[in-house]
């Protein structure tokens, strides 16, 4: 019975650091697509044409590359939005291909889902899943 309990324990040790690691990963890919984005680059690609859309392209292509590999487990949903600077302000969701025009106050979020490692521990959770929302806020610069 103490084996039963100890390997629980160990477990679920294990598996909340593995859905923290998780969140806190994808809130450091989120952070750096958004940095990325709002300097107005597109780089990541071989014939950039420097259009809106290549720009929310290379900043998807930049939270990919810098998950350690959790944006494939997390089903992830990119909402891009902007926030006016009216009193109060209003948060307004844009399209994927629109990356904004300079001096523009963007939020990328993603919602995310990731499930446990062990079958005891995703009981505990709706649909098996850890469900979370990373996102990032920044003013785009004044680029080209």
């Amino acid at each position: 019975m103490v084996a039963v309990t100890v390997f629980t324990l160990l477990f679920g040790i294990i598996d909340f650091s593995y859905l923290f690691w998780g969140t806190l990963s994808m809130q450091h890919a989120v952070r750096e697509g958004a940095r990325y984005a709002v300097t107005g680059q597109s780089n990541l690609f071989a014939n950039p044409t420097g259009n809106a859309k290549d720009r929310c392209d290379a900043a998807i292509e930049e939270i990919k590359n810098q998950s350690m590999g959790f944006y494939q487990r997390v089903s992830p949903v990119i909402v891009f939005s902007t926030i006016s600077t009216d009193t109060p302000p209003i948060i307004t969701p844009t399209p994927q291909n629109s990356c904004f025009n300079a001096n523009d106050i963007i939020v990328i979020s993603i919602g995310c889902s990731l499930a446990p490692l062990t079958p005891p521990i995703r009981a505990l959770f709706t649909d098996g899943k850890y469900g979370f929302t990373v996102s990032a806020t920044m003013k785009n610069e004044a680029f080209k």
